[in-house]
Formats: structure tokens, C-alpha cells, sequence
């Protein structure tokens, strides 16, 4: 008989690759990679970011990051600017279409969220906001 922590453990799992596989159906269509959205994506929540601190936030090198940033530029997702307080920085920031991208993008989680949740009522929500939020410190 299974424990609580290998249920807990493969429901995890289980979840994160039905997330995973949700993602890429959602952007095999759009021409752009999964790491390219995600960079969109984590642009779109925080705004205009150092090159080290969005390879940071990715989980990714700064070499590979600048590689995905290049063909990105070339597709009119982000730009490239120099940081006004440290010349030595450049930073990395969504142009208009990227922002489109990820205001697309994001009604799509949002949907999803909504499909996911519908079931639970307010208490439930509180209480898995609080569980990911949770989780989330923990990274």
C-alpha cells in the first residue's frame, strides 16, 4: 500500500507532465519554442530584466540564454537596452509583439486555471493559492 508521501509525490509528477504536455500543445502552433515562451513569459510578469537574473529565473546559462535571446530579437519578441544605472548591464525587455505574445498567452493560463478550479469554491482556491505560494518559497 502506497504512503501519503508517494501519492503526494506521483500526483505531483503526474501534474507537472500533463502541465508540460498542456504547454507544448498550446505553442506548437505559434512557430516559437517552449523556452522562448517561458522567457516571454517570465518578461511579461516582472518586466525588463538583467541577462543573468532572467537566465537565473529560467534555470538556465547566461551563454544559452544569449542565444535564445538573439533569435528572439530576430523575431521581434524582446530588445536588448542598456541598464541606466549599470553600464556594464544590458537588459532584456518585451517590444509591443512580445507583450502581445504573452497577454495571449496568459489568457490561456488563466483559462486554464479557471477549467482546473471550477469545481472548487473560494475556500478551496485560498487554500491551494497558499499551498503553491508555499511551495513555491521553497524553490
Amino acid at each position: 500500500m502506497k504512503n501519503q508521501d508517494d501519492s503526494l509525490n506521483h500526483a505531483m509528477i503526474e501534474f507537472y507532465e500533463k502541465l508540460s504536455s498542456w504547454e507544448m500543445a498550446v505553442v506548437k502552433d505559434k512557430g516559437f519554442s517552449l523556452p522562448q515562451v517561458h522567457t516571454v513569459e517570465i518578461l511579461g510578469l516582472n518586466g525588463p530584466m538583467r541577462m543573468k537574473e532572467l537566465a537565473q529565473k529560467i534555470g538556465i546559462t547566461t551563454g544559452t540564454l544569449t542565444v535564445q535571446v538573439d533569435k528572439m530579437v530576430e523575431a521581434g519578441l524582446v530588445v536588448r537596452t542598456p541598464h541606466a544605472n549599470d553600464r556594464r548591464s544590458i537588459l532584456v525587455e518585451l517590444t509591443d509583439s512580445g507583450r502581445e505574445m504573452f497577454e495571449e498567452h496568459d489568457k490561456l493560463h488563466m483559462q486554464l486555471t479557471q477549467d482546473l478550479t471550477a469545481k472548487f469554491d473560494d475556500k478551496e482556491r485560498a487554500q491551494l493559492l497558499d499551498f503553491f505560494e508555499r511551495i513555491n518559497l521553497e524553490f
